[in-house]
């Protein structure tokens, strides 16, 4: 389980725009290399050499033996971090403190995440969205609700689930344009037109917190779902006669799945049967964190209900589970354990994987020229440093 030490930072965090990485241990994104120099120009990778040789005058920085440098981690489902929940406040502030959080947690791209809350709220969060896709490592934003089914409601508050009508189409419509912003919904609850809507204003779509059939939802990828939010929870669930949601994400290769790799959402065995059914191009890596994932705080309030963290558990009075006390490295290491992955499918699922999801697996992703220079080094769970656009910024608290 996550133990949230202080990662060790290890170098000095200034970093020339033209320099050489060495690393004894490179994953591309698609496999692992030795002994393999990196060349990093502005927020580019220019090439990859063999470790070794002059460096022909520019400055060198070797990454220790036993450390692995890899494409940063990309988490579509960020509630909070570091003692911040997005809902308690949306801002530019709380944006900006959540991805400093999870950041020391390898996180070089995210999606914050609003679930289902006040008209107010959304305004709030759309006032300062396009601002804080200046912040490093903001990709666009994540609205879970407030299109969800009162059925699988989990821990959403009842009082907010809203049914689709133009004025709150128009508020989730003004994401569209905003990064790769996401909106999870249940498309049992609405007409096909309004996905169709939402997904041609630019918003990717993902079913959850549903009660949608296996035909319901093959019918909605038709009209633009390309995803699954948290793979098992708050949805209906594989039986023979009745696939739900879950058959059809096994069963439809243009359906990715976020899923929540912590041992407590989803049984390891049940992990492993999704890792078999759909590999590592269609399961990505979420940490579904709140306020506590790198924080210090034993709990928080959410909609008038006291979360407490036990035993790395959160969890309101009733049981309800109230996201998850997680990170990414932590998430890649019980990917391994716990999914039976290896550490390089692993590594695909927390950051090549969610870039194909967002649609920018064109720059993020892999260690090649031409993409851009996310990159996270780490040596077991411990994170070492991180770039963000070629800008090593070290660990941020």
């Amino acid at each position: 389980m996550p133990d949230f030490k202080t990662p060790v930072l290890g170098f000095d965090q200034n970093f020339p725009n033209h320099a050489l990485i060495d690393a004894a241990t490179l994953f591309d994104g698609e496999s692992f290399r030795h002994n393999t120099r990196l060349e990093i120009r502005d927020d580019r990778i220019v090439a990859l050499h063999a470790r070794g040789g002059d460096a022909g005058g520019l400055p060198l920085l070797t990454l220790p033996e036993g450390c692995i440098l890899a494409p940063g981690f990309i988490d579509t489902q960020v509630n909070g971090g570091g003692d911040v929940l997005l809902n308690d406040a949306p801002s530019l502030e709380s944006v900006q403190r959540i991805a400093r959080a999870h950041r020391r947690f390898g996180t070089t791209g995210l999606l914050p995440t609003l679930i289902t809350d006040s008209p107010e709220k959304l305004a709030a969060l759309a006032s300062c969205a396009e601002q804080s896709l200046a912040l490093p490592g903001v990709l666009g934003f994540h609205l879970e609700g407030p299109f969800l089914n009162i059925a699988r409601k989990g821990i959403h508050p009842v009082s907010w689930i809203r049914q689709p009508n133009p004025e709150n189409i128009e508020a989730l419509k003004r994401f569209g344009a905003i990064g790769r912003s996401l909106v999870t919904l249940a498309p049992e609850t609405m007409p096909s037109t309004v996905l169709d809507t939402l997904a041609q204003s630019g918003l990717r779509l993902a079913i959850g917190h549903s009660e949608a059939n296996a035909e319901e939802a093959l019918s909605a990828i038709e009209h633009g779902v390309t995803g699954v939010t948290h793979l098992y929870n708050a949805m209906s669930q594989l039986s023979a006669r009745a696939p739900g949601i879950v058959g059809a994400a096994f069963a439809d290769p243009r359906l990715i799945a976020g899923i929540i790799c912590d041992g407590l959402h989803v049984a390891p065995l049940a992990l492993r049967a999704a890792f078999k059914a759909m590999g590592p191009e269609r399961v990505m890596l979420v940490t579904d964190a709140m306020s506590t994932a790198g924080g210090r705080a034993g709990g928080f309030e959410l909609d008038g209900k006291t979360i407490l963290l036990r035993d790395g558990k959160l969890t309101d009075a009733q049981g309800t589970l109230a996201g998850a006390h997680l990170t990414m490295i932590d998430a890649v290491q019980n990917a391994v354990e716990m999914m039976g992955a290896s550490l390089a499918d692993a590594l695909i699922m927390a950051s090549r994987t969610p870039a194909r999801f967002l649609g920018l697996d064109a720059s993020l992703g892999r260690i090649a020229p031409g993409f851009q220079a996310d990159l996270v080094a780490f040596d077991g769970r411990d994170i070492l440093t991180t770039w963000i656009a070629g800008e090593r910024l070290g660990i941020l608290g």
